[in-house]
């Protein structure tokens, strides 16, 4: 006995030790250590690109030349130059560079001249394998010319992008202080192999002198910052520049700007050192309007440089004093700092798999190596609102999937323990009172006859699979229960007042017809009762429903409290989920009351005590630390059950305490989570921190429950 009890306790800790440790890593924290350090032949780089397999860098320099430059050896492998021949409009004199870019998240160089252009030039990376050795090659395509300003006069401020469809959009600021979008598209008949190309030009007037311009990969959306902080916004419909949105970031000015991944959310970086997110947010007008959603720890010098991460929503500052920042957005928090290898950096750019970043300066370029597992984890992402981006509001989330990859994880545990919580609360609702009264009248006034028959019965209902109850729950009680569910409200009320009635009337006829009925009858003729009560309820649950909603309850349930009613919904998992806890409760609760001495009920009704006193004040306090227990190991079997609620609701991780609706819990979410979980990635860590809290949970309820027991029995035990 004292091994196997040894054994249990040495199982249960080794189940929670092995859960501890996959969970620990969640609280791991960032890291960026320098790794290598390559001299970079030629004028410093300006902008920046590497494969992702950490092999090569493309840089561009004010000369106007790319260069490939093997990280290995530093060696040079490539050179292209992309400055374009002078216009007619101008001397003669070779155009150069004014400004260079790598637009975030892209394989592009962008760069404009001083004579009105812009140029983009995409960088593609071959990989091929000679054995088991992988192969890259970087090649640098012919840069895309658009000429901009039409005057010929140099551009400072501008953006553009580029995609595969043969569709390029430049924006910049002129001169005169007007802005200028041009938009380049290419088009291919399929049949005869002619290419179209067309340029469409749009304008608009600018009151403010703009600092930086960002368009993202859609080439839908343009955004722009000036001096004194002010954020405008551009729809671009067809490459047109439409009527421009005002925001304002505040007094200082703007000096970094950037998308995440996913070209929603913007990143601002300020004189300041302030650094905050916004993105669209659709208003009550139906209209969406730029919004300042959350402020991040600030920076003790101005930001100079931003670049975001390509995997999730993590991003790279630079501030004017050097340090460098990685941040993420939404869990608002400085996953690392420190100060930059390189003082005067010139260029910084994030690996496509975000495991390494890339600092340029004036003769160098630093590898940086980055780690960052699970950034999205805090608290406050997995019990807090957050708001997301595409959400009006901060709300509780769990999305673990979604159809691209700039989808983030919305991994929000509080939908899943209120629907936990929910799901235990309705079952409990009907379990216990039917399990307990049950149980006291099958111990106290069940003809042993009857008892010897019923206690088994309920007994082998603990025994049929949850399988089974969730398969008949979904399929064949729920659209039942949608269409009697009036029914089910009649139920409540007539069926009282029917076992009231044939209580009433039971009592009259045993004292007319005295020793003519056995022992025990009652209990055939009370089933009875009840089944044709129930029988009655639902032949009058269409006129109910005609009389007292309108004809259709769910509709009159929408429209006088907006809720929906839902075909899997709560009401459905709380009867099975019922049924299978009732006889849990019901056993237990049956030993306890037997289990009262003979002498107590015997003396109290020698002391003139009818039965039902007797039961209630002595029988039941007496067995009240059985109850208890049964009930703590009912709710233990409702909190931990699977099968039931993963096929009777509509398993949806919604925060929501209606009985009409469905929901999710945490041991129905490990099931559906776990079988598509990356081993060892956030989503597999999370779920496990699920199952801790499952652990815990059943723990703390067991332990009070067994503290409840020994202080009801130490109360109860001298009578």
């Amino acid at each position: 006995m004292s091994g196997g009890g040894l054994a249990i306790i040495a199982s249960i800790l080794g189940i929670f030790a092995f859960i501890l440790v996959e969970v620990w890593p969640l609280l791991s924290g960032a890291g960026i250590t320098p790794v290598r350090e390559t001299a970079i032949p030629g004028p410093p780089m300006h902008a920046i690109i590497a494969d992702e397999h950490r092999t090569h860098v493309v840089g561009l320099g004010m000369d106007g030349v790319a260069r490939a430059v093997r990280l290995a050896d530093g060696e040079v492998i490539a050179e292209k130059t992309m400055l374009p021949a002078p216009v007619e409009k101008t001397s003669g004199e070779p155009p150069t560079l004014v400004e260079i870019h790598n637009p975030s998240g892209s394989q592009l160089l962008t760069a404009s001249t001083t004579d009105g252009r812009v140029l983009v030039a995409p960088v593609e990376w071959d990989v091929s394998f000679d054995g088991q050795a992988r192969k890259v090659d970087p090649r640098l395509l012919e840069p895309i010319i658009l000429q901009v300003d039409e005057a010929g006069r140099p551009i400072h401020t501008f953006t553009a992008r580029t995609d595969k469809g043969g569709t390029t959009t430049a924006a910049a600021q002129l001169q005169d202080g007007s802005l200028v979008a041009l938009r380049r598209e290419v088009r291919e008949n399929p049949f005869t192999g002619e290419v179209t190309e067309t340029i469409s030009r749009s304008s608009s007037e600018v009151p403010f002198t703009l600092r930086e311009l960002v368009l993202d990969g859609e080439q839908r959306s343009l955004y722009g910052a000036a001096n004194r902080g002010e954020l405008l916004w551009w729809r671009l419909d067809d490459g047109d520049l439409g009527a421009w949105q005002l925001a304002s970031a505040g007094p200082a000015g703007v000096t970094a700007l950037t998308f995440l991944i996913g070209e929603q959310a913007l990143v601002v970086g300020q004189s300041n050192g302030l650094v905050s997110v916004w993105f669209p947010v659709r208003q009550e007008d139906g209209k969406r309007r730029l919004t300042r959603v959350r402020d991040l720890p600030p920076h003790y010098s101005g930001l100079r440089m931003l670049y975001p991460s390509m995997r999730d929503r993590s991003f790279l500052a630079l501030d004017s004093g050097g340090e460098i920042r990685l941040y993420h957005s939404t869990s608002k928090r400085v996953l690392w700092s420190g100060q930059a290898p390189i003082s005067d950096a010139t260029a910084l750019f994030f690996s496509p798999k975000a495991d390494a970043a890339y600092l340029a300066g004036r003769d160098r370029l630093v590898e940086l190596a980055v780690t960052n597992a699970h950034p999205e984890v805090t608290l406050g992402t997995l019990f807090g609102k957050v708001w997301y981006e595409g959400y009006s509001k901060p709300e509780y989330v769990w999305q673990s999937s979604g159809s691209g990859d700039d989808f983030e994880p919305k991994l929000s545990l509080t939908p899943l323990l209120v629907g936990t919580l929910k799901g235990t609360l309705y079952s409990l609702i009907l379990a216990i009172p039917l399990a307990i009264c049950g149980a006291m009248y099958a111990s106290q006034f069940m003809h042993p006859a009857y008892r010897n028959v019923v206690k088994p019965a309920v007994e082998i209902m603990a025994a049929l699979p949850s399988v089974v109850l969730g398969f008949l729950a979904g399929l064949w009680l729920a659209p039942r229960l949608e269409r009697f569910f009036p029914a089910l409200l009649l139920m409540a009320a007539v069926l009282p007042m029917l076992v009231l009635l044939a209580g009433a009337l039971w009592s009259r006829f045993t004292r007319t017809l005295p020793g003519r009925i056995s022992l025990g009858g009652e209990a055939v003729a009370f089933v009875g009762v009840l089944a044709a009560g129930m029988w009655l309820c639902l032949q009058l649950s269409p006129a109910f429903e005609g009389w007292a909603f309108g004809g259709s309850f769910p509709t009159w349930l929408l429209d006088r409290t907006e809720l929906t009613y839902d075909q899997r919904n709560a009401i459905v998992v709380g009867l099975a989920m019922g049924f299978a806890v009732i006889p849990i409760i019901f056993s237990v609760s049956e030993d306890a009351f037997s289990s009262v001495p003979l002498n107590l009920i015997s003396g109290s009704l020698a002391l003139g005590a009818t039965r039902w006193q007797t039961v209630t004040r002595v029988v039941l306090p007496s067995a009240s630390p059985g109850i208890f227990s049964a009930i703590m190991i009912g709710f233990g079997r409702a909190v931990g059950e699977t099968m039931i609620v993963l096929m009777a609701t509509g398993n949806t991780p919604i925060l929501d305490w209606s009985p009409f609706n469905g929901f999710r819990t945490l041991s129905a979410n490990i099931a559906v989570e776990i079988p598509e979980a990356p081993q060892f990635g956030t989503l597999y860590r999370v779920l496990f921190l699920a199952a801790l809290l499952l652990f815990l949970i059943t723990f703390v309820v067991n332990t009070a429950a067994e503290i409840v027991r020994q202080r009801l029995r130490r109360r109860y035990g001298q009578l």
